[in-house]
């Protein structure tokens, strides 16, 4: 499947969001606006979750079991998520999510195997470690990058 139009702008974005510790301010941007989205959306819901998870655990220093494309695939798609004007704005009712579900669908099939991975993981751990794992950093709390390791 061929890379989304304009992704790879987002792809550079999220490399800068990483190496300059903002994730934990993505991640409350995406928590907000995937709290607003409704019933209707639970599948969408479902798939942020996950990838918001992995972001999490990887911020955390827990999960680095990742392909470095991969994280910067993930974290683009939530920043294409959160951003209101993208290639189809999201006050467009009815189709302003289109193209942010159309990138999510590429991320998740284009890395798969990457993201099999980290549910296996997840599901070989105790819910209490999970809790303490994905819990969501507070607004103010201290922004580390724990390993600058991306090329």
């Amino acid at each position: 499947m061929k890379t989304p139009k304009n992704f790879t702008r987002y792809q550079f974005l999220a490399k800068r969001f990483l190496k300059a510790g903002r994730l934990p301010t993505l991640l409350l941007s995406v928590a907000r606006k995937r709290e607003k989205l409704g019933n209707g959306f639970a599948e969408l819901a479902d798939h942020l979750k996950l990838l918001q998870a992995l972001c999490l655990a990887w911020w955390r220093g827990e999960y680095r079991a990742i392909d470095s494309r991969a994280l910067l695939a993930v974290v683009a798609a939530l920043l294409y998520f959160v951003t209101p004007l993208d290639a189809i704005p999201d006050w467009l009712l009815g189709v302003g999510l289109v193209d942010d579900l159309a990138v999510l669908a590429w991320v998740l099939r284009t890395w798969q195997v990457e993201l099999a991975a980290f549910q296996q993981w997840r599901a070989d751990q105790a819910p209490e470690v999970l809790r303490v794992v994905e819990r969501l950093p507070e607004s103010d709390e201290a922004v580390v990058v724990l390993d600058g390791s991306l090329q």
